[in-house]
């Protein structure tokens, strides 16, 4: 019996051993919580790039649905005149020129007019650029209206020996071909919503005939030529 009874209060006695660690809790190592954002840094560039994307598309489906609406038709560009009455290239490859021309723009929308923020002539012969104009001026075109503007180009031009062969060939047949490139920057307008900007490239090919030497006959009238426009 009192082995019993020490076996017994050995049991119901209190504890002397080392302390006993609480229960551990796990958290997945890969997870996150649903109510907490990742880096502020990357949550605030995420939310920029959202709304950008929202108004990219907002503004585009307005563009749409006023393209669909009101169908612009494309501008009409023409060169009407041009005189050269200098294009000489001496023995040093430097051109020696005078070319001035009048350019019509023809606006054929009845609902849309257009501001013409900027407008830049560039000539080349024969691939090589030798005369530029920046000082057009800037003007509003109105619907169904025809606005003429005059790019002139007059100078000197060094470094162009690689257009001899064409000059002097072209020069014996009585004809010099020029390309004269006019790049724009407009904004639409219509009603009271202005849209842009777009920036349409009109390319013109003008055929001139070579200038008379002091004394001769008068060069023949120039024809009416009608300009490639492409739009970006």
């Amino acid at each position: 019996m009192a082995s019993n009874a020490k076996s017994s209060g050995g049991l119901n006695g209190a504890y002397y051993g080392p302390a006993i660690p609480p229960a551990r809790t796990y958290r997945s190592v890969g997870g996150r919580s649903s109510d907490c954002c990742c880096d502020p840094c990357s949550c605030l560039i995420c939310t920029l790039l959202k709304f950008i994307f929202a108004v990219v598309i907002t503004l585009g489906i307005i563009f749409l649905i006023i393209w669909l609406i009101f169908r612009p038709n494309e501008l009409k560009v023409f060169v009407e005149d041009a005189n050269l009455t200098s294009f000489n290239l001496n023995n040093s490859s430097t051109l020696n020129y005078n070319l001035s021309l009048a350019i019509s723009i023809r606006n054929p929308n009845r609902r849309i007019s257009i501001y013409y923020d900027q407008i830049e002539a560039i000539a080349l012969y024969d691939g090589n650029r030798f005369g530029y104009d920046g000082l057009l001026p800037v003007f509003f075109q109105g619907h169904k209206n025809t606005t003429v503007i005059s790019p002139r180009f007059a100078g000197q031009a060094v470094s162009l020996g690689a257009v001899n062969g064409t000059y002097v060939r072209e020069k014996g047949e009585g004809n010099f071909y020029f390309d004269v490139k006019l790049n724009a920057r407009i904004r639409l307008k219509v009603k009271f919503v202005k849209v842009g900007h777009f920036k349409p490239k009109f390319d013109c090919k003008v055929k001139l005939p070579v200038p008379p030497a002091k004394g001769g006959s008068p060069a023949a009238s120039f024809e009416r030529t009608e300009c490639d426009v492409d739009w970006i």
